[in-house]
């Protein structure tokens, strides 16, 4: 079967229970988030930019940007963006003469509003003619070839489908995610998951608060949304709808799940899930992703 899920099955998502969990997939759900970044992503900024002289110090870069900081689950061009921000200061780049790219004008991208995926980005090469956002799409394109020749069969993270089939049975559930929709999807799909979520949305219908907002505005009251994530923009998706938070802690995901199936999720549903039990578990949460390099210490 085809999926082709658009912002209008957001809107119109259908209202089955009083309450709705959102979750997102890489590195939440699925195990992707290293092999997507350390083999499909790095390698190719590495190449697309001619930086093998500084491979060593763009791939620490990378890796804790996409990985291992607060920075962890963001949008592919947010992170390139940061990423080379952060390497521009080094000083074992600095002293090794490499120029590296600015790109002022995906900054510009960035801050103009529209959702940050492969098809508005074709729109602004389009309209501006510009060079570097025109790599940049290559960049993402050749990322997207590679993530689907490279990441297959990776099954979910244990007790993860116990989870949804736990959810399902309560609730309402999207998936919301900053990964491209074809990629989620055959995930999704490959595992026999796509049966939970009622949509699945990627970067290509907006941010994570955005498909919240979208699904969830005057359906549900705000106690009653919880957003299950594995990053600081997870959070961010949720504290912007005024949700729960869920987390799934990096490096100790099956057992953030069976805690879930097991204890948090039945008292989200009794409603006595937020205060100090909520503050607790997002304090060890944020403890594991940190916003200073190691290299800066």
């Amino acid at each position: 079967m085809a999926y082709n899920f658009t912002r209008n099955d957001l809107i119109n998502l259908p209202v089955r229970h009083s309450s709705f969990v959102c979750i997102d997939s890489d590195g939440c759900i699925f195990d992707t988030m290293e092999i997507k970044q350390k083999q499909c992503f790095h390698g190719l900024i590495i190449s697309h930019w001619n930086l093998q002289p500084i491979e060593k110090y763009v791939r620490e870069t990378a890796e804790f940007v996409n990985l291992y900081s607060k920075w962890r689950g963001n949008n592919r061009f947010i992170a390139l963006a940061k990423m080379f921000d952060l390497l521009g200061d080094r000083k074992e780049v600095i002293a090794a003469g490499i120029k590296i790219p600015v790109l002022p004008g995906l900054k510009h991208f960035l801050s103009s509003g529209v959702a940050l995926g492969n098809p508005e980005l074709e729109k602004a090469v389009k309209d501006t003619g510009d060079k570097e956002l025109e790599s940049v799409l290559q960049w993402s394109k050749a990322v997207n070839e590679i993530v689907r020749k490279t990441v297959k069969k990776i099954p979910p993270f244990k007790w993860v489908r116990e989870s949804l089939d736990k959810i399902s049975r309560s609730s309402d559930m999207i998936c919301v995610s900053q990964t491209p929709a074809e990629a989620l999807i055959r995930e999704w799909e490959e595992n026999n998951l796509i049966k939970y979520p009622a949509v699945i949305a990627g970067q290509e219908l907006g941010t994570k608060s955005e498909h919240i907002a979208l699904a969830a505005k005057n359906k549900y009251n705000p106690d009653r949304i919880i957003m299950i994530g594995d990053a600081m923009g997870d959070l961010k998706a949720a504290s912007e709808n005024n949700a729960h938070f869920y987390p799934i802690n990096p490096t100790h995901e099956s057992k953030s799940w069976e805690f879930f199936y097991k204890e948090a999720y039945a008292r989200f549903l009794a409603g006595t899930y937020s205060g100090e039990y909520e503050k607790s578990l997002i304090a060890e949460f944020e403890v594991l992703l940190p916003d200073k390099p190691a290299w800066t210490k």
